[in-house]
């Protein structure tokens, strides 16, 4: 008897990472998008922290993940995205390879204030080839600059998409994560032809 998988009431599961420096909203933008309570490892900051995690253009933050987030989000009723929120601080960066395994893609979440925080991320994925979008989380008070001004700081290969987003609203990280989807079936390989032999 033939298996017709074509009624799987399963849907395929898409893992998806969150990524980006210490304190640029990827709790948050987890946490907005996610359909399910999302579960978060953060800790409260402590002062044996001080002199390792640079609180500059943060200085109201008061905790911090220590290993992940995660999140999930359906996109139709055959894909559901499980979302992987990476920790942000250099010495959790070691987690960022176990992470990364079996993931499709990446959404480095950028804060024009402190840019330069998210060149460890675009480093990450580009030397691995794997397909990611840049999302400028539009801080309150932050300057607005234009994603193509964006894309020339951080020196990014033209084919990478830059978008605007607020990690607090859901509508504006699903229209991210999309974008990201989109961005990945464009680029996928194209599957092999197996022609006749002559």
């Amino acid at each position: 008897m033939d298996y017709d998988d074509s009624s799987d009431p399963f849907p395929t599961a898409l893992k998806i990472l969150i990524a980006g420096g210490f304190g640029v909203g990827k709790t948050t933008f987890t946490g907005a998008v996610s359909e399910i309570a999302p579960l978060s490892t953060e800790e409260l900051l402590t002062t044996v922290s001080e002199g390792t995690d640079d609180l500059t253009g943060v200085e109201n933050k008061t905790t911090t993940t220590v290993a992940m987030d995660f999140g999930r989000i359906t996109l139709d009723p055959g894909h559901v995205l499980y979302l992987f929120g990476t920790p942000g601080q250099e010495r959790f960066w070691f987690m960022w390879d176990e992470l990364s395994e079996g993931a499709l893609g990446a959404v480095v979440l950028a804060d024009t204030r402190r840019l330069e925080d998210c060149f460890a991320a675009v480093d990450f994925f580009e030397q691995r080839g794997m397909g990611f979008i840049v999302a400028i989380n539009e801080f309150d008070g932050g300057y607005r600059y234009e994603p193509e001004e964006v894309r020339s700081a951080i020196d990014l290969d033209p084919r990478v998409p830059v978008v605007r987003c607020d990690a607090r609203i859901s509508s504006s990280g699903i229209a991210t994560l999309l974008t990201l989807v989109k961005h990945l079936l464009a680029h996928a390989p194209a599957a092999p032809s197996y022609g006749a032999h002559t």
